[in-house]
């Protein structure tokens, strides 16, 4: 079994984890993960995941944001009630907040000053800032370096670009997350070649589930490395419980053992890693 795990991002406030939650928050404890950042992607996700949190103390944490996807629903009310859910001590970080130029369900232009406002708040608060960021990477940029001198810790979430993007992301100083995506991610400077070469520390890296999303499918992995996973005697049989339907929280066991073999080290230094640094960056205590 691993050492204790950090699950940096789970969407539990999805109404799929409505009927079994207990079950679902055991299963992840069953795999040594012990705490979970509920992701707050809306006011009303934000509202709920706080009251999980306040529900699960030492447990659950929340987050409060309001997604790209939803930059429309901005009004000026928005940043009152993010505000207030952001300050409560249950809650670690500001976001998911961020740009996604690849479904653009709001305009573009209104994802940008939405996201402005809430990186505004990050640095009024100096709370984390949990970022999505899908093929919007130099605007992203763009809107973060005049507030460099002031930034918070910086989480990407769900990282799915390139070397050249992380590598920015890193010299800004900024974390990055990693889910199930990287699986089936097998781009020559995509994020298992990434790790294969070091071109992520260990001190920068964190795990997340994105549950019910982002399932870490080993099947697409070389067949050399799903042994390996295999061979880290993980709690396969809770691992039967996710799939592309629902993902779970447990699953960041079996990511983060993927990341310990594309990196060449033990799970339990992935574990130890990412717990480290989540602890450290969103002060779980």
């Amino acid at each position: 079994m691993l050492p204790t795990l950090v699950d940096i991002g789970a969407n539990l406030t999805n109404r799929c984890f409505q009927r079994d939650l207990p079950a679902v928050l055991q299963r992840a404890r069953d795999v040594s993960v012990q705490k979970i950042m509920v992701t707050g992607t809306s006011l009303r996700a934000s509202r709920d995941a706080l009251k999980l949190a306040r529900a699960h103390p030492g447990a659950l944490y929340s987050t409060a944001g309001i997604h790209p996807h939803d930059a429309k629903t901005w009004t000026d009310e928005s940043l009152q009630e993010l505000e207030m859910l952001a300050a409560s001590p249950e809650c670690v970080a500001v976001g998911e907040c961020g740009l996604d130029f690849n479904r653009n369900f709001s305009p573009q232009e209104q994802q940008k000053v939405v996201l402005e406002r809430q990186v505004e708040l990050a640095c009024r608060l100096q709370k984390p800032l949990f970022l999505h960021e899908r093929e919007a990477h130099q605007a992203l940029v763009e809107i973060l370096s005049p507030h460099r001198a002031n930034l918070p810790a910086v989480v990407v979430h769900c990282f799915t670009g390139t070397a050249e993007e992380a590598r920015v992301y890193l010299d800004m100083g900024f974390y990055i997350g990693l889910t199930g995506f990287l699986c089936k991610d097998k781009r020559p400077n995509g994020v298992q070649w990434m790790l294969e070469q070091q071109r992520i520390p260990l001190d920068r890296l964190m795990v997340e589930s994105d549950a019910p999303y982002m399932y870490p499918n080993i099947r697409k992995l070389p067949q050399e490395t799903q042994e390996a996973v295999a061979n880290f005697s993980l709690n396969m049989e809770t691992f039967q419980h996710c799939g592309y339907k629902r993902n779970e929280p447990c699953s960041v066991a079996v990511t983060a053992a993927v990341i310990a073999v594309c990196m060449g080290v033990g799970p339990d230094v992935v574990a130890q890693a990412t717990t480290e640094n989540a602890t450290k960056v969103f002060k779980l205590g």
